[in-house]
């Protein structure tokens, strides 16, 4: 974990830029001793919303199934994929 103090990166942008970068971390910006923002690189940011989003439709999907919604086979989604790929032409 990168802490660093706010007038940082009023000051030293481009060094901060370039760590983030370079270490795909989050950064954490600090304002009078206290957490105030979290800097980080925008394809390490884009990574984690990815991967957000698929934990929470594996949440969903698990809940679903404990709920008892109905699910489909593998040999069911084939199908379905196949019909759907059929209609398109």
């Amino acid at each position: 974990m990168i802490i660093l103090p706010s007038t940082l990166l009023r000051n030293n942008y481009n060094d901060i830029s370039d760590k983030a970068k370079t270490t795909g971390e989050p950064i954490y910006i600090t304002r009078n001793g206290e957490g105030d923002l979290v800097v980080m690189d925008i394809e390490a940011f884009e990574k984690r919303e990815k991967l957000l989003r698929v934990r929470e439709d594996l949440i969903r999907i698990q809940e679903e199934r404990i709920l008892g919604v109905k699910g489909y086979s593998v040999e069911e989604a084939r199908e379905s994929i196949f019909k759907l790929l059929e209609d398109l032409k």
